[in-house]
């Protein structure tokens, strides 16, 4: 470049766009870079952004993200644990871990199983994840391919719409009443399906996220049974199912069928989620090729969040731990119950969740949930309307509500608002 050039150059700012091969004076024309996205590109990435959003706003209660309660944050604990591991083991704590898992945190997590599912799986055939949403995404880039069907609970997590739709796959919702899935329908669905058999079931059978209801125990047996006759595997999503208000949790659909079904788990929830870490356990084939993907994604869960893991079952805190925790959710539960007993017009009804994070709320007014987000949020309260929750557009009428972070005294502030602005629509 000649000496005028590089001058000129110079005086180019910074943010103004230069179209390669042109003129240095001369700008690209404004580019729409949405239109190279690949096709994966998952929905409902605006409604997740929204719930962390809102997050840090001080000054409305937030019944939107379904965040643990930072009062259950074991921080003494953890100060003794963490002073420990940097004394102790620096260099296992803080350096990369294998793509696996640490042996001992893998033995740890099936320790933990056992004592909270009454069977163990073999450490061999754990996988450590980033988080349960991370297991989702590996195990869809394992088995799905464009076009390949899903089936969910309807309403589900989004964050599993978000991955499933990511993969193109073909998502259908089955639906569910206060028993939980109903196994019934999708074993219609299955037989007019057949000969093709959807890749997977995804399912949240203990205090779902979004409705709180839980599986029974008949539907849980006649649902493995189901997805064994028709080689369907289920991805059973074990995010609350130690968060029941009575510590008495149902079996777990991995402990009843380990050949059909791939679990997923996250210590967000029961420990804390600043440390993102998770498990997947399942039959050994699905977990080695999960194990295969992550080497592709983030290729190992931290070191320091598996040592403290460890230390928790290792050192047996987790029963106590957990028993604090369901006793706060369940306060906070019964606020919730008590508040829209309360305020609620007569249109209204919702579920009454035996434990977890969450209150399903359906208008019989058929108020426009999503429009009226707005409006509370002019009000200082925030939910999440219903729709995003499906995928074929139901749930218009319906809100989510998460009472888990969100003190006693402000749940019924924020259940009296938003009773006020249903009651003015119906």
């Amino acid at each position: 470049m000649s000496t005028q050039n590089a001058e000129a150059a110079k005086a180019i700012p910074y943010d103004r766009p230069v179209a390669i091969g042109a003129d240095e004076h001369t700008a690209a024309p404004d580019l729409d870079w949405s239109r190279r996205f690949a096709a994966r590109v998952a929905s409902g990435g605006s409604e997740m952004t929204a719930i962390l959003a809102v997050a840090g706003s001080q000054d409305t209660i937030k019944f939107s993200g379904g965040f643990p309660a930072p009062e259950t944050f074991p921080v003494k604990l953890l100060k003794e644990v963490l002073a420990d591991l940097l004394e102790h083991d620096p260099a296992g704590s803080l350096q990369y871990s294998p793509t696996e898992g640490l042996a001992a945190s893998r033995i740890a997590v099936a320790d933990l199983v056992a004592s909270t599912q009454g069977s163990r799986p073999d450490p061999a055939n754990v996988l450590v994840t980033s988080g349960g949403i991370e297991a989702l995404q590996l195990l869809t880039r394992v088995l799905l391919e464009a076009g390949d069907s899903v089936v969910v609970e309807a309403p589900t997590y989004l964050g599993a719409l978000m991955a499933f739709t990511g993969s193109e796959a073909l998502v259908v919702g089955v639906s569910m009443d206060t028993d939980g899935l109903r196994v019934d329908d999708l074993e219609t669905m299955l037989q007019r399906s057949a000969p093709r058999v959807p890749k997977l079931l995804y399912v949240i059978p203990d205090h779902q996220n979004p409705t709180g209801l839980s599986l029974s125990l008949e539907r849980r047996q006649a649902l493995v049974a189901l997805c064994r006759r028709y080689g369907l595997l289920v991805v059973e999503d074990v995010a609350y199912r130690e968060l029941g208000f009575d510590g008495q949790p149902l079996p777990s659909l991995w402990s009843l069928a380990p050949d059909v079904v791939l679990q997923i788990g996250t210590f967000s929830k029961i420990l804390f989620p600043g440390v993102r870490l998770g498990w997947a356990i399942g039959p050994a084939t699905v977990v080695t090729a999960m194990t295969h993907a992550k080497q592709n994604s983030d290729q190992c869960a931290g070191a320091l969040g598996q040592a403290i893991m460890r230390r928790f079952v290792e050192g047996g805190h987790f029963p106590a731990h957990l028993a604090s925790a369901r006793a706060l959710y369940a306060e906070r539960a019964a606020a919730m119950l008590g508040a829209l007993e309360a305020h609620m017009p007569a249109s209204v009804e919702w579920t009454r969740p035996r434990g977890g994070f969450f209150v399903w709320l359906t208008d019989g007014a058929g108020a426009d949930t999503r429009v009226l987000a707005l409006e509370a949020r002019r009000m200082k309260v925030a939910y999440v309307p219903g729709s995003p929750f499906y995928v074929d557009g139901q749930g218009a009428d319906q809100i989510r509500l998460a009472y888990s972070g969100v003190p006693e005294e402000d749940i019924d502030e924020g259940v009296a608002r938003l009773g006020r602005l249903l009651s003015a629509t119906s």
